[in-house]
């Protein structure tokens, strides 16, 4: 009884805008329990402290998957860095409506260490998807890519002018 109203509890604090009619709240999965919330460029400074901890972190969606709704990139406190949630196929759908909306996501920082050849296929991706050159050849060291395996979320959409 106890844990279900401090749920209540943060789950009305989370969607505080809504009450005061600044945008619709819509929460995804388990929601959001954790009381306190991490700035990403505190988590991008240092991911390898956070690996395995349960964290909640805020911020604009920026994109999502197209396909099926699997993850979502939120941006980062600092210019230019953003931090990927993935939730499991099908357990949590996020709408490609979600971009733009102010978000709060809670899960377990993971560390993912790529082998070479995904490493190079990656980055081969990426720059083709920015219209640059790669050569994959060029590239001798692993990656490393870290994420939020995301339990829950919770979205409120931006006021309409």
């Amino acid at each position: 009884m106890r844990l279900r109203i401090l749920l209540i509890a943060v789950m009305l604090l989370v969607c505080a805008p809504v009450l005061a009619g600044d945008g619709e709240c819509t929460v995804y999965g388990s929601g959001v329990s954790a009381p306190d919330t991490v700035l990403i460029s505190r988590i991008l400074d240092a991911p390898e402290q956070w690996v395995g901890e349960t964290i909640r972190v805020e911020g604009t969606a920026v994109a999502t998957c197209p396909h099926r709704g699997c993850w979502l990139n939120i941006s980062s406190d600092r210019e230019g860095e953003v931090i990927r949630m993935k939730v499991k196929d099908g357990e949590i759908v996020f709408p490609m409506e979600i971009i733009g909306d102010h978000v709060v996501v809670e899960g377990v920082f993971k560390s993912n260490k790529l082998d070479l050849e995904t490493s190079r296929k990656v980055c081969s991706y990426e720059a083709q998807k920015k219209g640059e050159d790669f050569d994959p050849e060029s590239m001798t060291e692993c990656m490393t890519l870290y994420e939020i395996a995301g339990t829950g979320a919770v979205a409120t959409a931006a006021a309409a002018e």
